[in-house]
């Protein structure tokens, strides 16, 4: 099919810019709304289309130059906006937000505020910022990220025949990255040090001398993936492979402060160096975050995050607060001193033992293990509650990216929460709990989106809901 030209009129959820042809809509990335484009159709269905930038005719005068080597169509699929400007970042952002709320959840005018961009002491935090990070390693040994086309049959066929190649992820290729720019110093660090040691490890295994019949435990371990993590207020950090046989790897960072564990294939943490935990310290508090336990990735957005629930919720000193996906207490637990009681609710084992540890402290913090709707489900309405009942004044919700979903929205409202401040990831996700929020007998106050991923089209979403 011959190229088309494209005058690109909006943004899409997953980052693509948006034009029409034909009667479809054809969604082009690395291109921005304003600009036009010559693109070729890669993907069609009968209502829309994806397309391969060839040319941008008609630059917009938000186009920068990416500083990332590995940036760009068939290459590291970490990023997604580094040839835009931020300013543009920060409003096609709080387009996609008020776009979503508007068609998933019926939201005509979205009470969005203006998103809030990140900075440090030294300025505008538009790279070096997250926290942790995890690699691919391929057939080779290399370290890297996916390919951002490893759907396009030629390039998988033709890296598959170079060997490059996710062990047990045979559709993954991978990319190599000598530096990512969005990871903090303390993580730079580790992965020049990661990338020495793996070809020490490689010049030491001389393949000449491997015995076919030498027992697989004998063997040097083959490195699937390998996870980095960094308190940036406290220096910790942590390594955690993931090898074949859950086998320990032929090298560790000993030339580094650096905590080593292996994850097994159980979810089990086997430490080779210290303890599988890093401590990192926000919102006035210390956490400890185990190799399995979630933590936002941005730690300035983080603290951000913690002070705008407690200026959203505005507590008053009395209230029970309801911490629900609560993690190892970032939120619940920075809050503790200005509510009455906290109610913890988290699945994860690792993050409930973090969450005890965070909370050893405080007397007024219980945590419930366990699914939330299941939780929630045990807990009496305040119609039907006696003297030793519960009634929640306010409600805290930062659920994975899929989101709350219907059961856990219909047992608030159940609960009658009066004050629901709720998180999210993902606009889409946001979108569609606001719509079973809505139908519960909520209303939505207000939107505030913060940026803790900057170069790419991801959005955090602090919005308050009221009943």
């Amino acid at each position: 099919m011959p190229p088309i030209s494209l005058t690109l009129t909006g943004i899409a959820h997953g980052g693509e810019a948006i034009g029409h042809h034909a009667g479809k809509i054809v969604f082009v990335p690395y291109a921005i709304p304003g600009e036009t484009v010559q693109a070729e159709l890669v993907e069609e269905k009968p209502r829309w289309a994806r397309a391969r930038l060839l040319r941008v005719l008609k630059p917009s005068a938000d186009r920068v130059l990416p500083p990332c080597p590995y940036f760009g169509p068939g290459q590291c699929n970490g990023c997604q906006w580094q040839h835009i400007g931020y300013a543009r970042q920060l409003a096609l952002k709080a387009e996609i937000v008020a776009d979503q709320l508007r068609r998933l959840a019926g939201i005509e005018d979205p009470p969005l505020l203006e998103p809030i961009a990140l900075a440090d002491d030294e300025g505008l935090l538009a790279f070096r910022y997250r926290n942790h990070v995890q690699f691919t390693c391929d057939a080779q040994s290399r370290v890297g990220f996916v390919r951002e086309d490893v759907a396009q049959k030629a390039a998988r066929n033709e890296l598959r025949a170079q060997g490059v190649r996710a062990p047990a992820q045979p559709a993954d290729d991978v990319i190599a990255v000598d530096e990512c720019l969005l990871l903090h110093p303390l993580l730079d660090e580790m992965h020049a040090a990661l990338l020495a040691g793996i070809v020490e490890g490689d010049e030491n295994d001389d393949p000449a001398e491997t015995d076919d019949d030498q027992p697989a435990a004998e063997r040097p371990a083959i490195i699937r993936r390998i996870t980095l993590r960094a308190g940036l207020y406290t220096g910790d950090r942590l390594l955690a492979f993931e090898t074949a046989g859950d086998r320990a790897p032929a090298f560790l960072l000993e030339e580094l402060p650096v905590r080593c564990v292996v994850r097994r294939r159980d979810g089990s943490l086997h430490p080779l160096i210290g303890e599988p935990w890093i401590e990192e310290q926000a919102a006035g508090r210390t956490f400890r975050i185990t190799a399995n336990s979630f933590f936002h990735a941005n730690t300035v957005g983080a603290e951000v995050l913690a002070a705008l629930a407690a200026d959203m919720l505005a507590p008053q000193g009395h209230e029970t607060l309801l911490d629900a996906y609560c993690g190892v207490g970032l939120f619940g637990l920075s809050l503790a001193t200005q509510v009455g009681q906290v109610i913890g609710i988290e699945e994860s084992p690792a993050a409930c033992d973090d969450f005890a540890w965070n909370a050893r402290d405080l007397d007024n913090v219980t945590l419930h293990e366990g699914p939330v709707a299941e939780v929630l489900a045990t807990l009496p309405a305040p119609d039907a509650a006696d003297a030793a009942g519960l009634r929640f004044h306010l409600a805290l919700l930062d659920p994975p990216r899929n989101g709350a979903g219907a059961e856990v929205i219909a047992e608030l409202a159940r609960l009658a929460v009066p004050r629901l401040l709720y998180i999210a990831c993902d606009p889409a996700t946001l979108a569609r709990d606001a719509r079973l929020l809505l139908q519960a007998g909520y209303r939505l106050q207000q939107v505030q989106p913060v940026d803790l991923f900057p170069q790419t089209y991801q959005i955090e979403s602090m919005a308050l809901f009221v009943r």
